[in-house]
């Protein structure tokens, strides 16, 4: 049987898998996005369903600084003698640091900072019960060993490798396999150039030698359609096989433009005779690929409506860095989530009215009902297609000059302008956002009837290539009062997202 890259769609990168018995268990990266490092569960490496996020209280987690691209950076996770730990860097507040539990579908610890430098730390457990933290830092891969009861360093940070000579040689993880300790890394960039290289040693503290068939995962200068390859981490199966988790991008349009963020890709290994791994087909990967011996268990499909009854939101929504409870609430009003605007815009670093979640296909249908009455100038809610502070597309109802209206605007770097404004009376609105690979197109209509479309932007000016930073597009419902707290509040009594047929 054949499955399906990616196996996770949308903005998930900097993947980190760990095997417990039969399960596996991925963390990806969530920079200034709230809950932190989204975590998924699987059977067969294929199909995932998201559990929830590791860093779920405000004591975990401070974004309250956090710019766009900020925040929470790639983060590992690995088990060990039962318990679960994952180690991560929060850039604008603490450096690195773990959290541990015994069921990763529960709570996990409070933060265990650790004096190490760099970022995309992990945690390998050796035999004899040393415990290396291992990061990438200053163009090179540093080691210390620590206690990790306490997370203080028992050694100085000692340097390992530079790669084979690509920028930034980061993301390292160290697995021992036979008599090989082997140090896996990212080089060039989480660009297009990127691969994944590899060297082994004796000890883990190294001399490493570097793998002679290097790198053993790349797409640079090919013809395909994924790009961007590396940032792998290894799994083995039960069975013994051995699988790779990855991140990549999927661009389209010439040049090259990707909007959807990097996205979590998978491949098997295969072994050299001289015991070196290789990646996919001689270090490339295809959107379909055969899935060998994994017992392929498709997850349920997640619904289409989001009813907003239940007393949380549903794992696959974020708040923009550190939330104010002020802001939302799913038991202000029944079945619907509350949004209340505060001072803070969708073009600040700050902390707006905003409940995302990612988009995960080029092409898709969202919708939502909004009951909104807004009494002051400037009090403003609605849905933006949001890639970062400098680059959204919103379709909202506002109030201007004592007059409400529905406006489509759009924001792009230092470009600001509302596209199109009609007069709106009423206090009840369904919002619409048809996707296509080239774009995005807004619309309104009344519960029922066929959308009225009122503006649309292209997805290739929210693009990385254009917007900048580390992240992906996001569905958001959102509400601000543009500079001042606002008096009414705006009710979503649903939500839709619903990819196109194929």
């Amino acid at each position: 049987m054949n499955y399906k890259n990616p196996v996770i769609t949308g903005f998930h990168p900097d993947p980190s898998v760990c095997r417990s018995g039969d399960d596996y268990y991925l963390v990806t990266s969530s920079f200034e996005y709230f809950p932190g490092v989204p975590l998924f569960h699987s059977k067969d490496l294929v199909n995932w369903t998201q559990l929830g996020h590791v860093l779920t209280r405000p004591e975990q987690l401070d974004l309250s600084r956090a710019p766009s691209s900020g925040g929470v950076f790639a983060p590992t996770i690995r088990e060990h003698n039962g318990r679960f730990y994952m180690v991560t860097t929060n850039v604008t507040a603490g450096g690195n640091f773990f959290v541990y539990t015994d069921d990763p579908h529960g709570e996990w610890s409070d933060p265990i900072f650790v004096d190490h430098p760099g970022i995309d730390p992990e945690l390998f457990f050796d035999e004899d019960g040393t415990v290396y933290f291992t990061s990438s830092s200053n163009q090179g891969i540093y080691q210390s060993k620590i206690d990790v009861k306490t997370g203080l360093r028992l050694s100085e940070p000692t340097f390992l490798w530079t790669g084979t000579g690509g920028q930034y040689p980061e993301a390292p993880h160290i697995y021992r396999i036979g008599n090989w300790y082997y140090l896996m890394v990212a080089e060039g960039g989480t660009e297009y150039g990127h691969m994944e290289t590899i060297a082994r040693s004796e000890r883990p503290e190294g001399p490493y030698e570097s793998c002679p068939h290097n790198p053993i995962l790349t797409h640079r200068s090919l013809l395909k359609s994924i790009h961007a390859t590396g940032h792998a981490d290894l799994v083995q199966t039960p069975e013994g096989d051995w699988w790779a988790v990855f991140l990549g991008i999927r661009p389209h349009g010439y040049p090259n433009k990707h909007h959807l963020g990097r996205e979590t890709f998978l491949a098997p290994v295969t072994w050299t005779e001289d015991g070196w791994p290789i990646i996919g087909d001689n270090g490339t990967v295809s959107e379909t690929m055969s899935a060998g011996n994994l017992p392929l268990q498709p997850a349920a499909a997640v619904p289409v409506r989001e009813h907003f009854e239940t007393s949380s939101l549903a794992p696959c929504w974020n708040f923009m860095r550190s939330p104010n409870p002020d802001n939302w609430s799913l038991g202000e009003k029944e079945s619907c989530l509350t949004l209340r605007g505060n001072e803070t815009t969708l073009n600040e670093i700050g902390a707006p009215a905003f409940v995302a979640r990612r988009q995960q296909h080029f092409d898709c249908d969202v919708a939502a009902h909004m009951a909104f009455a807004p009494q002051h100038d400037g009090e403003e809610a609605g849905i933006t297609v949001y890639m970062n502070d400098r680059f959204h597309y919103e379709l909202a109802v506002t109030r201007i000059a004592g007059e409400c209206k529905l406006i489509f605007r759009r924001k792009l770097g230092s470009l600001w302008k509302i596209e199109n404004e009609a007069p709106w009376t009423s206090d009840s609105i369904v919002l619409h956002v048809k996707a296509t690979k080239e774009q995005y197109s807004f619309g309104f209509s009344s519960k029922g009837e066929t959308p009225f479309w009122f503006g649309s932007g292209e997805t290739s000016l929210l693009a990385t290539e254009v917007a900048g930073g580390f992240t992906g597009v996001l569905f958001a419902l959102y509400a601000t009062g543009n500079g001042s707290r606002c008096e009414s509040s705006a009710h979503f009594d649903w939500f839709d997202y619903e990819a196109a047929k194929q």
